[in-house]
């Protein structure tokens, strides 16, 4: 299996595509200077690639270059700079070029570190180019987040990711997962993150985007990404800035109806709380990638089916690699400084207080409470009756057991409503193991499609999801 080049450096990506006189475009870049139309200047030979550069950082100039826009860092306002500059490249240069010239424009709209104010640094870039001489345009659109704590550091990102878009997109086109990948050159995970990616156009029509978002994770681009209810990808920024979020973590294979319980009882708990406003909440299904993972491979058909039938039920879906509770908090908590609500099963507590799972960490499981809760963050406990054994005794908050040493750490999470009971509003779910229906649903019809909602249940046989009727 033929592997990606990860060797070049940035000047020689760029001096690359120099070389290539039948690759010519324009580079135009709103905040943080021009660096990644620097970067082609400064290896030499960019008359070969660069029709025009510019930066149109005047509002009023911006909105005659490229009409108006309600807000200037957006998706919307870098359509408007791609629309612009590729069909202008075009109809001033196709009849002057060689015939099998590719055109292309890059573009990028940005909010960098201010010299004023500490403020969000992120932005959209992209480009639009043909991968054949002639053909319509292809797109590859991204969302940016800065994280340098200095301007000139986070220009210097930009530049280096501007060139590694440009390059991976001609070079790559037909690998998009190297394109990912590629964008991570000469940055590492700590200076840029890339928390949405879209492809369109005549050459990534068969790409599958929510696929290539996940590569962000595994690419270490970002921590997490974001689908709304109606499956599509969105800014986690603009998702939750200043919602309260209720969070429910789980494998969701499949989501069954005492999942769906235990969000509407924690919701309905989690919006008697003073700051929260029941109709901005955000109800999110979280999925860890370890849970989605089998050895080193994703199965995509399966991280597809749970994002569709999270989104059947309403649920916002995130995909994250945090294993721990607290980072999942600190995570959101960028966003938002509304109430965060987490909700789990009673059943959760055997590695909640398993303190095996916070070893690393310099204070161990105290430490990593302590990170759970230093702010308006609540744990909802749902209950649960398990078959096992014979037993079918309700567990709840109250009654559940923890090592012996830690019964007092419990107590204070309790005393202090830091972990709250829940009671749910349809207890005949209590006994549901989503294993269970797992293995059932492998064997074909059966009880198991009453331990699901019905559209879930039907879905899965129609679309034989999960392995239905395998075994």
């Amino acid at each position: 299996m033929r592997k990606r080049d990860n060797t070049l450096t940035t000047d020689q990506k760029a001096l690359a595509i120099n070389l290539d006189k039948y690759k010519y475009g324009s580079i135009v870049e709103i905040g943080a200077g021009q660096e990644v139309a620097r970067r082609f200047f400064s290896v030499g030979a960019a008359a070969g690639t660069i029709a025009k550069t510019m930066s149109a950082y005047d509002m009023a100039v911006s909105d005659d270059i490229y009409g108006h826009v309600d807000r200037y860092v957006s998706r919307a306002r870098l359509l408007q700079m791609l629309d612009k500059e590729f069909t202008q490249v075009v109809e001033r240069l196709a009849h002057l070029r060689a015939k099998n010239t590719t055109f292309f424009a890059y573009a990028a709209t940005v909010t960098a570190r201010s010299f004023k104010q500490k403020n969000e640094c992120h932005g959209w870039v992209g480009i639009r180019l043909q991968l054949h001489p002639g053909a319509e345009p292809s797109d590859v659109v991204m969302h940016v987040r800065m994280l340098d704590n200095d301007n000139a550091l986070q220009s210097e990102a930009l530049g280096i990711l501007g060139v590694n878009l440009v390059y991976g997109a001609f070079q790559h086109y037909q690998n998009p997962e190297w394109v990912v990948e590629g964008l991570a050159d000469g940055l590492g995970s700590d200076r840029i993150e890339v928390d949405v990616i879209h492809f369109s156009g005549p050459y990534f029509e068969e790409v599958e985007n929510r696929l290539m978002n996940l590569h962000l994770i595994r690419s270490w681009l970002t921590r997490a990404v974001v689908f709304n209810p109606d499956g599509e990808l969105v800014v986690p920024g603009e998702l939750f800035y200043r919602k309260p979020v209720m969070v429910m973590r789980g494998s969701f294979k499949p989501v069954t109806l005492v999942n769906v319980d235990m969000m509407s009882a924690g919701v309905k708990q989690f919006s008697q709380l003073a700051a929260v406003d029941e109709n901005e909440i955000v109800s999110l299904a979280e999925i860890t990638m370890n849970s989605l993972a089998s050895g080193d491979n994703v199965d995509g058909a399966d991280f597809l089916a749970r994002i569709d039938l999270l989104a059947s039920q309403g649920y916002t879906v995130m995909i994250s690699d945090y294993v721990r509770f607290f980072r999942l908090r600190a995570y959101l908590r960028r966003y938002t400084q509304k109430p965060i609500g987490i909700v789990l099963s009673v059943r959760d507590f055997d590695f909640l207080f398993d303190e095996k799972y916070y070893e690393g960490l310099e204070g161990g499981i105290l430490e990593a409470f302590g990170k759970l809760f230093p702010d308006n963050t609540h744990v909802y406990v749902y209950p649960s009756r398990p078959r096992r054994g014979g037993d079918t005794s309700l567990v709840t908050l109250d009654n559940v057991q923890v090592p012996n040493r830690l019964r007092h750490l419990l107590a204070y999470l309790k005393e202090n409503e830091k972990l709250l009971d829940v009671r749910p509003h349809d207890d005949s779910h209590l006994h549901i193991d989503v294993g269970e229906v797992l293995t059932g649903l492998r064997r074909g019809r059966g009880e198991w499609q009453e331990d699901v909602p019905e559209v879930v249940a039907k879905r899965i046989i129609d679309q034989r999801l999960f392995g239905f009727d395998t075994e």
